[in-house]
């Protein structure tokens, strides 16, 4: 018999609906594989086994013709940069933990702990994130590092790490990111998944922290592109209760026709969101970071992005170099949005004193910007979204690397320094633009877009660990259904994908 671990996410939600499986041996299962391997990965910072099977024990005693939602009793958890009543919040952070270690305990679900909720979903707790979801890395100074389970000794990347190890080493089915300048896409790609960022707009829930230029939005982590739309309809569903996020974030919604999940299962049955006809896929590595530091392709990235050029003209596309470029002004202008938050955040003097060196540097330099200097930068960003999706509308897709590199090792960002001193903050940032050079701009100018892996390869010498490489696939303005179905014809293409089992 199949475990329930080795269920889909949709295969999970299909054995609960029919009442195959139950809500508290489900979460019982899912428990255990934390408590078994957890220990060794760093994914969750906080398991509230008792709120969790008090939930699925609530599930299981619902009568018979009961309503039940989209994802009765499946497991889930949410970053650490989330509030769920009854359970801690520490946003990654030692200036709000404190010099004791304890964090404040949530008395109200923010938004999307509430949407996931009312899904009928259980939360098992909270998972590992950078401090205040700044980082492409989930190292902090607050809870063990959130790892890779392919290779333990490098991280499993940021900001939804935690989430992203958990989804690869079955701690979790499918899990819930956010993703700013690419935090759910850096750790799938790190972690062999498929992760989706929506269109800006798409998803009526935000992200837990300040959003100057709304390049947040939360997208699902999943094994497959089935699995990523099932969630993903979820996330488009209107928050119960009063609306906290941006208006804005809540024009686009549900798919245009029908659901993701419909749609990807349309696809496998041919049925395509662009027709008949193959899609024009122009290919770039061309950063808008290459205008202030030299960016590398690895040989594994180029072998991975050589690799999703095979697969897609395997399925039919035609695939040909774009020649893109960006403005000068984007490194800037980024920065200077990206870092404001940290100029945001309510904290007083000495709990500014136990931020990490990174963050610290970054909160002093936006206390010295002035809002008309913020003005300016978001201006900036506007004009170049305008400028990158007449470019990109050429094509259908455009591909890129996922990452410029395999994996990176814990520690790498600060080589040299203490996490926490600020002098490092100047090379961790620097690395972390070559690491991801192709994520954040997407944020940028509001488009979809997934990461997929399409091989594995040795981390770092002959005999080590094999390690995902990806690519990324950029959309037209709300082509998410577009996306999954490419993925889909990925997976059919015979993607590989072991998963962990570290």
């Amino acid at each position: 018999m199949t475990s329930i671990g080795d269920l889909s996410a949709v295969q999970l939600r299909d054995a609960l609906a029919r009442g195959e499986l139950g809500a508290v041996e489900t979460a019982e299962h899912f428990l255990a594989r934390i408590e078994a391997r957890n220990p060794a990965l760093g994914a969750f910072v906080h398991v509230a086994a008792d709120l969790a099977l008090d939930r699925a024990r609530a599930l299981d005693a619902l009568p018979a013709g009961a309503a039940r939602g989209a994802l009765h009793g499946v497991p889930l958890a949410v970053k650490d940069l989330h509030d769920v009543a009854g359970m801690p919040t520490t946003y990654g952070s030692a200036a709000v933990t404190g010099r004791r270690g304890g964090a404040p305990v949530a008395e109200d679900d923010d938004d999307l702990a509430a949407l996931l909720g009312a899904s009928g979903a259980v939360c098992l707790g909270k998972t590992q994130v950078p401090e205040f979801g700044l980082n492409c890395y989930s190292e902090n100074l607050v809870a063990p590092p959130a790892r890779n389970p392919h290779d333990p000794s490098t991280g499993a990347g940021g900001s939804s790490g935690g989430q992203a190890a958990a989804v690869a080493a079955g701690l979790l089915p499918v899990a819930p990111g956010s993703d700013g300048g690419g935090s759910v896409r850096i750790p799938a790609a790190v972690c062999g998944l498929v992760g989706l960022k929506p269109n800006r707009g798409r998803v009526p829930t935000a992200d837990a922290q300040s959003d100057a230029a709304q390049l947040v939005v939360n997208g699902p982590l999943a094994r497959t592109a089935e699995d990523a739309a099932l969630l993903l309809d979820v996330l488009c569903t209107p928050a119960p209760g009063p609306a906290h996020g941006n208006v804005v974030r809540r024009a686009v919604r549900a798919a245009p026709q029908g659901s993701f999940l419909d749609g990807v299962r349309a696809a496998r049955r041919g049925d395509l969101p662009w027709g008949d006809r193959p899609l024009r896929i122009g290919v770039s590595t061309a950063s808008p970071f290459d205008t202030v530091q030299d960016i590398e392709v690895s040989p594994e990235a180029r072998a991975a992005l050589d690799a999703g050029v095979a697969l897609l003209r395997a399925a039919g596309h035609e695939v040909e170099e774009a020649e893109l470029s960006y403005d000068p002004e984007y490194p800037g202008a980024f920065f200077d949005v990206w870092t404001t938050s940290m100029g945001t955040a309510p904290l007083d003097d000495e709990q500014a004193g136990r931020l990490t060196g990174l963050a610290g540097a970054f909160r002093a330099r936006a206390l010295r910007r002035s809002a008309v200097e913020l003005a300016q930068a978001v201006g900036v960003l506007r004009r170049i979204e305008q400028d990158v999706v007449r470019a990109y509308g050429a094509w259908d897709v455009v591909l890129t690397p996922a990452l410029a590199m395999t994996p990176r090792p814990l520690g790498w960002y600060w080589e040299g320094y203490d996490l926490a001193d600020p002098a490092g903050a100047d090379q961790d940032y620097r690395r972390q633009c070559a690491y991801t050079s192709w994520t954040s701009v997407v944020n940028v100018v509001g488009l979809p877009a997934v990461t997929v892996p399409t091989l594995w390869t040795r981390a770092a010498h002959d005999d080590g660990p094999v390690v995902p490489m990806g690519v990324q696939l950029i959309g037209r303005p709300s082509a998410e259904a577009q996306l999954l179905a490419v993925v889909a014809q990925l997976e059919d293409q015979g993607r590989p994908g072991p998963r962990a089992t570290a």
